[in-house]
């Protein structure tokens, strides 16, 4: 009998790959990790040791929150900085609702349509001082932890001043496009001195040091942020940016607030999924649940061709209204109640074939990259949802003087057409990719999340919930789900369009679902690279889950 069992375990183990699990589904990276004082889910493991040593120390989710972002600040310079812009959910234990946080800066006051045609310009190039707009970070620290927070300002950055003076491992992701950004950004000012010390970007286990960053974060947390919208550090990006051919003044900087504002939801089958309004992009993922919800997609399956269709067809009817009404409600009437509503949903889903791709949609006629995400959950009940960037991986080029890091360039994404609501005005934000996620059960807090990415952001959001309520998968597997990209929708820049797009499909997709596809008349192109990267929390019966992103480095960790 013992012979028996010993074959079999032989047996056993050579049908075993390196890749299955004893428990989950076949394609899930981990287990989800479990624990009941507190989790947070980064995309770097230092960032979020430190968002679990703030709240070992007293601190809430929102002080572990700011503690991670300005980590990551430093350690992933290449998805996010201080240099970009901010987007918060936040559910309040005390006060038991969501806040919502726009902290997107907008185009100079001295810029116009008009200064950027006489350039010659058709459109706002990505790179250089012309598309850089107000960095709204700091300022959005600083609001959430007024309203918020619970230790002191200055202790939430010394693990990230730490770092940036004494040096940190670079991690293998970072350093393949911290390579990569320096093909595009090492003719640029500054560039070399910060990120190519040595001549070149530092590789994988490579101790790198930012002094320049360390003195500002000093500046940052001694001055409450202050220095940043009217100090030495605001003087240093208006400086910088109008040497090198931009529009910027400090009263730019020094004017700039962050907007609190409601978050806006939908149910989906029993579950209401909360984004931000526009200027972001949060709604198409409402728009696209609430489309999908009219068909059994449980039926469906995961991974089948009729699935993915009608996901993609669901996906370019959302994008058509992304592309002409998402815009910054300050300078236009959106009409958003309209575009999130189950009577429009009803009225757009009307125009899809089932069995057929389409070349084109027309948006509804209505009457009036690279990111990090975040997301930390505390002993109280607070959990934030955070998202940050500086847009195109690490920005502008547009290093300012003696600061250590790079300008967003988010005003790329502005139309210089006049008639467009998404046109470029002094003053006005322009329309944003990055866009936090957050999930209520029965008015009580159950998954806050994030999956960032440019344009696959509201795709992804989409797919989650999708993965975790028709599909039954846990909060793990559902981020780890093979993906699913359209790319080639109309763009708020004002391009249409072009015969339908393409696909992109993680690998692990049937090829026989695949052929399927082909045959409905989709088109494909492969992908590295591009389907995002997920963080989450849930809280389950007092017990909080995490899940962190398997194509990232990052990881959740809870105590």
């Amino acid at each position: 009998m013992k012979q028996f069992n010993y074959i079999f375990l032989i047996i056993l183990s050579l049908n075993v790959t390196g890749y299955d699990r004893i428990t989950g589904l076949e394609f899930a990276s981990r287990s989800e990790v479990i624990a009941t004082n507190g989790m947070a889910a980064t995309s770097h493991p230092l960032a979020t040791q430190t968002a679990i040593s703030i709240l070992k120390n007293g601190g809430n989710a929102i002080d572990a929150a700011i503690a991670a972002n300005a980590v990551l600040g430093l350690v992933e310079p290449t998805g996010c900085g201080i240099g970009g812009d901010l987007f918060a959910i936040i559910w309040s234990a005390d006060e038991k609702k969501l806040f919502g946080l726009n902290s997107s800066g907008p185009a100079p006051k001295n810029i116009s349509i008009n200064k950027l045609k006489q350039k010659g310009l058709e459109k706002i190039p990505p790179y250089g001082p012309l598309p850089v707009t107000v960095p709204g970070a700091v300022a959005g620290w600083v609001s959430i932890h007024k309203k918020f927070g619970l230790l002191e300002f200055n202790k939430l950055f010394n693990d990230a001043i730490n770092y940036a003076e004494n040096g940190f491992p670079v991690t293998e992701l970072v350093s393949y496009y911290l390579e990569r950004s320096s093909e595009i950004f090492a003719a640029y000012p500054n560039f070399k001195d910060v990120w190519m010390p040595n001549g070149k970007t530092p590789k994988k286990g490579e101790i790198f040091i930012n002094k320049n960053l360390a003195e500002n974060y000093k500046e940052i947390a001694n001055t409450y942020g202050k220095s940043f919208y009217s100090g030495k550090i605001a003087e240093n990006i208006v400086n910088t940016v109008n040497a090198q051919g931009g529009f910027f003044s400090m009263s730019d900087l020094n004017s700039f607030e962050p907007e609190w504002i409601n978050p806006v939801s939908t149910n989906y089958r029993g579950y209401d999924v909360w984004e931000l309004p526009p200027n972001g992009q949060g709604i198409a993922a409402l728009q696209i649940l609430n489309i999908l919800e009219r068909f059994d997609i449980e039926s469906m399956g995961f991974g089948t061709s009729d699935y993915i269709h009608l996901f993609t067809e669901a996906k370019k009817v959302v994008y058509e209204d992304r592309a002409k009404y998402y815009a910054d409600t300050n300078f236009s009437d959106i009409p958003v109640e309209k575009l999130i509503s189950k009577e429009y949903a009803n009225e757009r889903s009307k125009l899809i074939n089932l069995k057929k791709s389409s070349k084109l949609f027309n948006p509804g006629n209505l009457e009036n990259g690279d990111t990090i995400y975040l997301t930390v959950a505390d002993s109280f009940g607070n959990m934030v949802s955070l998202i940050q960037s500086n847009y195109r991986g690490m920005g502008s080029g547009v290093v300012p003087d003696n600061t250590g890091f790079m300008l967003q360039d988010r005003g790329e994404m502005f139309s210089l057409d006049p008639n467009h609501m998404n046109s470029l005005m002094p003053g006005k934000r322009p329309f944003h990719t990055i866009i936090p996620a957050f999930v209520t059960k029965n008015d009580k807090p159950f998954i806050s999340f994030g999956l960032m990415g440019g344009a696959m952001q509201p795709q992804g959001h989409a797919q989650i919930i999708v993965n975790l309520v028709d599909f039954k998968m846990n909060l793990q597997e559902a981020g780890d789900a093979p993906r699913i990209r359209h790319v080639g929708s109309s763009q708020p820049t004002g391009e249409k369009m072009l015969d339908g797009g393409y696909l992109s499909l993680e690998k692990s997709f049937d090829k026989n679902e695949i052929s399927k596809l082909k045959k409905m008349g989709h088109k494909f192109q492969y992908d590295l690279g591009g389907f995002g990267g997920y963080q989450a929390i849930m809280i389950k019966d007092g017990v909080y889950y995490g899940a962190s992103e398997s194509r990232k480095d990052g990881h959740a960790s809870g105590y």
